[in-house]
């Protein structure tokens, strides 16, 4: 049963009409057509945050043995709690800091 289709109907079988259905006005003939609503199309999401994972990593740091405690933030982007770690402990020892205590690691 092959039965040849023209491309304009083949694109009404797969896409239906192009125009906007008017209001009909009833002729007392039922109906053999079923019109459907267009959904409303979806809003575009805006991002307001930044796309890339980031970690929050929090030290005591100190430059003396029992010294002045500071706190030192660092926002790593990465999800991994290991590698923050090292990271903020790296970028407090460029600071000079030579003692550091993690204090959290938490998603931002």
């Amino acid at each position: 049963m092959m039965a040849e289709l023209s491309e304009e109907e083949m694109r009404l079988a797969l896409f239906g009409s192009s125009k906007q259905s008017e209001p009909q006005l009833s002729t007392g003939k039922p109906e053999s057509e079923v019109v459907s609503k267009a959904e409303p199309s979806p809003k575009p999401r805006s991002f307001s945050k930044s796309l890339s994972p980031k970690l929050r990593v929090t030290l005591h740091v100190t430059r003396e043995f029992e010294g002045d405690v500071e706190v030192f933030i660092y926002d790593a982007n990465t999800l991994s709690t290991l590698v923050a770690e090292q990271d903020a402990k790296n970028e407090a020892k460029k600071k000079k800091f030579r003692y550091f205590d993690v204090i959290s690691v938490k998603p931002i």
